[in-house]
């Protein structure tokens, strides 16, 4: 008997230091981003999550941020929730048109092609696509006007109630992009980073929807062009499904990190008030890199 209690005492030794180690090595990371992050002038939000050791790391993560495109992640999933409940087809078809309400007072308005980063929807308009056609290009290029056009086809407030239903408490969806009335009287979208950590967990884990609707997400993320903050100083046999968003002062990236070895987290990086977006844009791929060696011990 005494031997079996010196047995379990020696693991439990064992165990607690090894969580010692593992928590030392985590508030060293910590430190280390905040130092990198410091160095530049603007507001930062770092939120990571080991899928296999639940291991997190959380810097301001339930500060308030200007969602930029972030928010089309959001609108992603809802698309695939509401064709899940048969309101309509993945590949249905919709009339490509480049006339919105503003929230403030219905009055119309339009995204300009010369601002969007997909200028090629805009020859298109009076066409039909299919609605995966639309969120497509929504993630990979950050279409504005493929946004307005699936936003009004699920209504926003759909959306938002969709992540209070995932545990998303704070990032809220209430309009489209390019609304000047509402982004001029503070209606705007936003985001933390926390949401979104939790958002893509659900994703990474097949939790959002469907385990099959999640992996079509997966797949479209995977082939995000913008690739200048979370990829950017990863090796190439590291993937990421992501989805970044910016306007100015406000660079973001968010999404799944895939390691060769078929582990996974979820890694967002959030950013307001910066002076110098380059330098910021910079630091935060540094960040990604020190999270990605950190796994890699």
């Amino acid at each position: 008997m005494s031997t079996r209690l010196t047995f379990l005492a020696l693991a439990i030794w064992l165990c607690g230091c090894t969580a010692t180690k593992q928590q030392a090595r985590m508030n060293s990371l910590k430190e280390q981003i905040t130092t990198e992050l410091s160095k530049q002038k603007g507001t930062f939000a770092v939120a990571f999550k080991d899928l296999k050791t639940g291991e997190e790391l959380l810097i301001n993560e339930h500060t308030s941020f200007h969602a930029a495109s972030t928010m089309k992640t959001p609108v992603l999933l809802e698309a695939y929730k509401q064709a899940a409940e048969g309101k309509f087809s993945i590949t249905d078809s919709i009339l490509v048109k480049n006339e919105f309400k503003s929230i403030v007072d219905g009055s119309l308005y339009s995204i300009a092609a010369e601002d969007d980063s997909d200028q090629e929807l805009h020859r298109l308009l009076g066409q039909k696509r299919t609605l995966y056609d639309l969120l497509y290009r929504m993630i990979i290029q950050s279409s504005n006007l493929a946004t307005n056009i699936v936003i009004e086809k699920l209504d926003a407030k759909n959306v938002t109630q969709t992540m209070r239903s995932l545990g998303m408490k704070d990032m809220q969806v209430l309009r489209g992009v390019e609304d000047t009335k509402a982004y001029r009287q503070g209606l705007n979208n936003t985001a933390t980073a926390y949401d979104l950590m939790v958002l893509f967990q659900h994703i990474a884990q097949g939790k959002a929807v469907s385990k099959k609707a999640s992996q079509e997400m997966v797949k479209i993320l995977l082939d995000q062009k913008f690739k200048d903050i979370i990829p950017s100083k990863l090796p190439t046999d590291v993937k990421v499904a992501h989805k970044t968003g910016w306007i100015t002062g406000v660079r973001h990236d968010s999404g799944i990190v895939f390691l060769p070895d078929g582990r996974q987290y979820v890694l967002v990086l959030l950013s307001k008030e910066l002076q110098d977006e380059p330098a910021g844009i910079a630091a935060m791929a540094t960040v990604s890199e020190m999270i990605y060696k950190h796994m890699m011990r």
